[in-house]
């Protein structure tokens, strides 16, 4: 698999939590969208615009397919953060209302709730993952969401969204769940799942940046961003908008960004959810393993394409650029999870995160540029 990305020729990449690299196949479809079909969609009747338009239209079918949902509940966003920012938004939430995150969220599954009006709870964890007994104890007769993550994208855990679904839905509550870490790892069904909201972006299952998905009761909601493309009649009285998905996709759509996520589809279709999960599982287990026989390195979590650690007495940033110097790329920092650090007892972590292009070879480098750390700062 590592042949069909070409950017992996060159070095040995292991961010992929952070965005994973792209096939060729994926760029050229967005190549050949825009020298053979590009034109505006929902707006034209001539046929260049009504192929952009069926392309277009079958991308939102193609990740309906992927997820096991209807294309009627499926809109596009930039991404994944723009996603959760509309559900946070879109609900209308008052000073009445409360919504339960875990500690654990990425930024942006935390920020958004912040900026409502509802009072925010945040749910513990304990021996490294999410305090179901703690989660069901906030809840009140306020509690109007849930909002999780499916695997934190800082250490790797994965919570049980089906539990914490049947928990919220046998008090009433909504479940947003942030998969977008999850979405290009295992499969993703959110029938099975029973999420009412689900995020995730392209860039993180071999697609574009610029494109993301939120499936769910977008009836519930009403729109983030208004203007052109969202309407169905404006006058100077006032507006309605368009039914469904396309009255929250207001303005010219990116529409070569949804090609490419289409794309990106069915090279996973091709390559199979399941065995790219089990591949994802050995390489982390193979990781640990190795990193864990490191001396001064403490492994703050593992699981699921992600390794996160520290090294004593050296900051991460140090750490990634001498492995940079190595051609190893890494991710230091808080992970846009500054009060999961604080959890954690530490500011800040290196990041190691693999995918389906991930080989053995790519670890032991990690493992020698971490050598050549120990040796700098011995």
């Amino acid at each position: 698999m590592k042949q069909d990305f070409p950017l992996l020729k060159k070095t040995v990449y292991l961010d992929s939590a952070s965005t994973t690299q792209k096939p060729g196949q994926v760029m050229q479809a967005m190549q050949t969208y825009y020298e053979e079909y590009n034109a505006n969609v929902h707006r034209g009747i001539y046929s260049l615009s009504e192929e952009s338009t069926a392309l277009y239209e079958n991308g939102r079918k193609a990740v309906a397919q992927f997820i096991n949902a209807s294309a009627n509940n499926i809109v596009f966003t930039k991404g994944a953060t723009e996603s959760l920012n509309l559900v946070a938004q879109g609900l209308g939430l008052t000073e009445q209302d409360e919504v339960i995150i875990s500690i654990m969220e990425h930024h942006a599954n935390m920020v958004p709730w912040q900026q409502t009006q509802a009072t925010i709870k945040y749910a513990p964890m304990r021996e490294g993952k999410l305090d179901m007994d703690a989660l069901a104890k906030l809840i009140t007769q306020k509690t109007r969401v849930i909002s999780v993550c499916h695997i934190s994208n800082a250490i790797g855990v994965e919570n049980p969204i089906k539990d914490i679904a049947k928990l919220a839905h046998d008090h009433g509550i909504l479940l947003v769940v942030d998969a977008a870490q999850s979405i290009g790892h295992k499969p993703v069904d959110v029938q099975d799942l029973g999420a009412d909201f689900v995020a995730f972006s392209a860039h993180k299952m071999f697609g574009p940046m610029g494109v993301g998905v939120l499936y769910g009761k977008i009836e519930l909601l009403t729109p983030l961003i208004t203007g052109g493309g969202s309407i169905q009649k404006v006058t100077t009285e006032g507006t309605e908008f368009q039914p469904g998905p396309h009255g929250f996709e207001a303005g010219t759509p990116n529409v070569a960004g949804v090609v490419g996520l289409t794309s990106a589809i069915a090279y996973l279709h091709h390559h199979g959810m399941n065995k790219i999960g089990e591949h994802i599982k050995d390489i982390t287990a193979y990781a640990t393993q190795q990193l864990a026989g490191i001396p001064n390195l403490t492994i703050k979590g593992s699981g699921n394409g992600i390794v996160s650690f520290t090294v004593e007495n050296v900051h991460s940033h140090d750490v990634t650029s001498i492995l940079s110097e190595q051609g190893v790329c890494v991710r230091a920092g808080h992970h846009c999870a500054m009060p999961l650090m604080e959890v954690l007892g530490i500011k800040d972590c290196v990041r190691a995160s693999f995918h389906a292009y991930t080989t053995k070879e790519d670890v032991d480098t990690l493992v020698k540029g971490l050598a050549q750390v120990k040796e700098v700062f011995a």
